[in-house]
């Protein structure tokens, strides 16, 4: 249920993105009617100093205005370029979360707060922060161990920072259902699931001990992987609104000077960082969603440490499949099988042809073939298949879309250490490894293995099944007789609730209309 004050943020936040320029740099030439009608008004409140900017720039001047959950906002819909395009996507993803830190008393209170302890017992030493985030900021601390002090990370969640979160989602809320209510064409797109995963996303942020299970899932995972691991939790030390993990010795991997000068081999790490990520993603199906070169640090003897995951992604035994399968079609440029993997998991509706479609993706697939390989980009690759995948009415996979994304990071960051990167090549030992181990022999014992245990359950499941069909049979039977009937009760709650919803949304949307006048008011 949205309220007055969800309408009038909602009217704040439109504003801030007049004034800073963001609404005047989309690309306005191509609407009509109306919408071309706002947005040559909106160029007109524009400030002049953000007409000279960049688009890149005016986002992150107004998310810096509106506070830290339109920074969130901001990330999150960077993995969607199905929803804001792949040109506004790329300008989200430079958003910096970079924020004040706030005062060393405050994560001091916090810290005793949630883990019921005094910090002098917790901590030899608290020092100040180090680094500050829109959802926590990052303490050094010291710890007594069996060999003596060592230095540990301690995160910290930012104080009032639920509340400003749950504010700001009722916004968020609002207008996604007026886009879907006055936009019918945005229907497709799912806004108002896109924010409730957005809620349930920052809700999995703002709880650390989640963050620290997602550290030691991928801490098990890559446990005997070369090359890459992840920093080790310190649970006893560890509660909703505080993480403390090991202090990370290393260079972030965003500081090319300092890494050349600690004479690292930017080639070797560009191939160990594409082979761990695809690595995570098709062998165990959980993958670290935010790999930009800020949360990744590279210690003396090259070892890759990844830092950060609050975002995290999985993919299913299906979804990596799907994966495998048509990284292999597109290098054999079998379009066919291409197309048929698509239809096989169900993400293109059976209405369409296989053919027609397995030529749509032939259009992606021919012109590689005739380029370079270093110059070929995997993430570039299945930007391209989820923009054909549209014309056949592929229903958003959010899952798939966080992969999407990651990989364009990844890959991105592989390139900056070395220019003349090769993805396929560097890839091919991953991925064909993957597709000998689980589209072989061994692959068809396996999915057959779980085809018996599949239909093992089931087989147990056949007397409650029965029973349960039997009692919705008589129930049915009941209702066919006599109809379907409300008491008294429920009707009136049922009317009360209809009354209510009606109230608060000519509510809401009178609030929007006075403040839009005032606001042209104000500019008379």
């Amino acid at each position: 249920m949205s309220t007055p004050g969800a309408a009038f943020r909602l009217v704040r936040a439109g504003w801030v993105l007049v004034r800073e320029g963001v609404v005047a740099a989309l690309p306005g030439d191509q609407l009509s009617g109306l919408p071309k009608f706002g947005w040559r008004v909106a160029r007109l409140l524009t400030r002049r100093r953000a007409l000279r900017q960049q688009r890149s720039d005016r986002l992150a001047r107004a998310v810096a205005r509106l506070g830290p959950s339109y920074v969130k906002l901001g990330q999150f819909l960077a993995t969607r370029p199905d929803v804001v395009g792949n040109d506004i996507a790329v300008d989200l993803a430079l958003l910096q979360d970079k924020m004040q830190t706030f005062p060393k008393a405050a994560a001091t209170a916090a810290v005793e707060a949630s883990l019921g302890r005094a910090v002098g017992d917790l901590f030899s030493s608290f020092g100040d922060a180090v680094a500050a985030a829109s959802i926590a900021q990052v303490h050094s601390a010291e710890v007594e161990g069996e060999a003596g002090r060592k230095r540990v990370a301690v995160k910290v969640i930012r104080p009032g920072v639920r509340r400003r979160f749950l504010h700001d989602l009722e916004s968020f809320f609002l207008a996604a259902r007026l886009q879907e209510y006055y936009m019918p064409s945005s229907r497709r797109l799912r806004p108002v699931e896109v924010t409730e995963t957005l809620a349930q996303t920052t809700k999995i942020e703002m709880d650390l001990r989640l963050e620290g299970a997602a550290l030691s899932e991928l801490g098990e995972n890559t446990r005997d992987d070369p090359g890459f691991r992840v920093p080790a939790v310190d649970w006893e030390r560890t509660g909703r609104d505080v993480l403390t993990m090991e202090w990370v010795d290393g260079v972030k991997m965003n500081d090319l000077t300092a890494m050349r000068a600690a004479g690292h081999d930017l080639k070797a790490i560009a191939a160990n960082l594409i082979q761990s990520f695809l690595r995570h993603t098709l062998r165990d199906g959980f993958f670290h969603a935010d790999m930009h070169p800020g949360n990744l640090f590279v210690e003396a003897n090259g070892t890759i440490v990844a830092v950060d995951l609050g975002i995290v992604g999985r993919l299913g035994h299906k979804e990596r499949r799907f994966l495998a399968e048509i990284l292999y079609g597109f290098i054999v440029r079998d379009y066919n099988r291409v197309a048929e993997v698509h239809f096989e998991a169900g993400y293109v509706p059976a209405k369409h042809d296989v053919a027609a479609f397995a030529q749509a993706i032939r259009a992606i697939g021919e012109p590689i073939h005739g380029q370079p390989a270093e110059t070929i980009s995997m993430a570039k690759l299945l930007t391209l298949l989820f923009e054909v995948t549209e014309l056949f009415d592929m229903q958003t996979r959010p899952e798939l879309i966080l992969l999407q994304k990651t990989m364009v990071v990844v890959e991105g960051v592989a390139r900056t250490l070395d220019p003349a990167f090769n993805m396929w090549k560097t890839a091919e030992p991953v991925v064909g490894d993957w597709i000998r181990s689980n589209l072989g022999p061994s692959g068809m014992l396996k999915d057959a293995r779980e085809g018996v245990g599949a239909l093992l359950k089931l087989t147990r499941q056949f007397p409650d099944m029965a029973a349960r069909t039997e009692r919705l049979s008589r129930e049915l039977d009941a209702m066919a007789e006599n109809g379907l009937r409300f008491d008294e009760a429920t009707a009136h709650a049922i009317g009360k609730a209809e009354a209510r919803h009606s109230r608060s949304g000519r509510l809401a949307l009178w609030v929007i209309a006075l403040t839009l006048i005032w606001i042209g008011w104000m500019h008379l």
